[in-house]
C-alpha cells in the first residue's frame, strides 16, 4: 500500500463527513441557498489564492527540479481551471470587487490556509504536499459521487463537472505521485508529520462546508476584518 493510500484510509471518517454534509446533499438536489453558495464562492476565492502561492513557493524552496515542476503544474493547473471557473460563477452571480472587499475571510478558511503556511515554513516539501493534497484529492471524489445524477441547477452542475475531467483526474495523480515520492524518501517521524498534515487538512476540508453552510463569522467581527 502507498503513503497515500494508506493515509486516505485513515482520512475515511473524516472525507465521509466531507460528502454526507447538507451543503453537497442541497447542491446536488439543487436546494442549496444561492446566498450560501456565493458565501462558499467568496471564502473558496480567498482559500485558493492562498493554495495557489504555497504552491509557487513550495516550488521555489524546492531544489529537486522534478519536485519543483510538479509544484508549479499545481500552479498553472489553478489559473487555467479552477479560478478561471470561479471567475465566470463571480460574473453569474454579479459578485464584485467591493462585495468580496466587504467579506471579511472566514476562521475556518483563515485556520486551513494558516496551516499550510505553517508546514511550508517548516521547510518541508513533504509535510507541505501532503497538506495540499487533500483538497484535491478530496474534491475529485466529491465529483465523482455527485455527477452520478448531476443537479438540476445549472451553476451546481458547473461546480460538479469541474472536479470530474480528466484533466482534473490528471492533477490529482500527479499530486499524488508527488506526496509517494517525498514520503519514500524521509525519515519515519517526518512520514507521521506527514500524516498528521494530511489529516488536519481532511478536517478543515470538512470544516469548510460547515463553514460556507452556517456562513461562519468572527464572533467579534466588529473587531476582525481579515481580507
Amino acid at each position: 500500500m502507498s503513503f497515500t493510500e494508506e493515509v486516505r484510509e485513515q482520512a475515511d471518517e473524516l472525507w465521509n463527513k466531507s460528502k454526507q454534509h447538507p451543503f453537497l446533499k442541497e447542491l446536488k438536489e439543487g436546494t442549496l441557498s444561492p446566498e450560501i453558495f456565493r458565501y462558499y464562492l467568496i471564502q473558496d476565492r480567498y482559500y485558493l489564492e492562498q493554495f495557489s502561492t504555497i504552491h509557487q513557493a513550495a516550488a521555489e524552496l524546492s531544489e529537486d527540479k522534478d519536485i519543483k515542476k510538479s509544484f508549479l503544474a499545481g500552479v498553472a493547473g489553478l489559473d487555467e481551471a479552477e479560478l478561471a471557473v470561479r471567475e465566470s460563477f463571480f460574473k453569474e452571480l454579479r459578485i464584485d470587487e467591493k462585495e468580496i472587499q466587504a467579506t471579511p475571510i472566514a476562521p475556518t478558511a483563515y485556520y486551513y490556509t494558516a496551516h499550510m503556511y505553517k508546514e511550508l515554513a517548516s521547510g518541508s516539501a513533504a509535510r507541505t504536499a501532503a497538506a495540499l493534497l487533500p483538497c484535491y484529492w478530496l474534491y475529485q471524489e466529491i465529483g465523482e459521487m455527485l455527477i452520478e445524477n448531476g443537479s438540476p441547477k445549472p451553476l451546481y452542475q458547473q461546480w460538479i463537472e469541474t472536479y470530474d475531467s480528466t484533466g482534473y483526474q490528471e492533477a490529482v495523480d500527479r499530486q499524488r505521485r508527488l506526496t509517494d515520492f517525498l514520503a519514500e524518501n524521509v525519515s519515519e517521524s517526518e512520514r507521521n508529520l506527514m500524516l498528521q498534515s494530511f489529516l488536519v487538512s481532511s478536517y478543515q476540508e470538512w470544516k469548510f462546508w460547515g463553514m460556507a453552510y452556517e456562513q461562519e463569522q468572527w464572533e467579534e467581527s466588529s473587531c476582525i476584518h481579515i481580507i
